[in-house]
């Protein structure tokens, strides 16, 4: 694993794109402070800008960096959560522009998978991540299931559990106001 991290940090700090596993379903990855990588990561997936993507970070003190403040329902949610939680934060900040909503808000998911927490904490900076599929196409849970399309694009595919069949989804997301209000997007 130490190998595939340190080719996937020399291929991050470039601003390239990795094909990685993460703690839901295949993804695509870039450095969420890049604004070229992650117009890249757009292209590729081909989907609108409009149309944010996740942001992955390794610990509570990396989620305070990248947002005005969190919630207090965010960190009873967080804690709660049995299975991957993406939660829509209403001021996302120091991030490229371009992965921040119209609105401000930006989706950040606490990961908790080995590969990507240590990816994340080595490289010192947050991961723009979406699933490795073209946009609205069904979400690859295994390696197999990506298309030639996507593996041609990127800069670097993470040789770590492509042989794995994962009966993974991808993570619920719920959208917090500061004021407490909620709303689930995705179970």
């Amino acid at each position: 694993m130490e190998e595939e991290i340190k080719t996937a940090l020399a291929v991050l700090h470039k601003g390239g794109v990795i094909l990685y596993p993460t703690d839901t379903v295949w993804g695509l990855g870039c450095d969420a402070r890049n604004k070229e990588a992650v117009a890249k990561l757009f292209k590729i997936k081909e989907r609108a800008e409009y149309k944010s993507m996740v942001v992955l970070v390794c610990d509570e003190k990396m989620l305070n960096r990248y947002v005005k403040e969190v919630p207090e329902m965010a960190w009873d949610l967080l804690e709660a959560a049995e299975t991957p939680l993406t939660i829509i934060y209403p001021d996302g900040r120091s991030l490229a522009e371009n992965i921040i909503a119209a609105d401000g808000s930006v989706g950040i998911r606490l990961v908790k998978d080995e590969f990507c927490k240590t990816l994340i904490h080595k490289f010192g900076k947050p991961i723009a991540s979406t699933s490795a599929n073209i946009s609205g196409e069904k979400s690859p849970s295994s390696f197999s299931d990506i298309k030639l399309d996507i593996l041609n694009k990127v800069d670097y595919i993470v040789n770590l559990r492509q042989n794995e069949i994962n009966d993974t989804q991808p993570s619920t997301i719920i959208k917090l106001a500061m004021n407490g209000e909620f709303k689930i997007i995705r179970k």
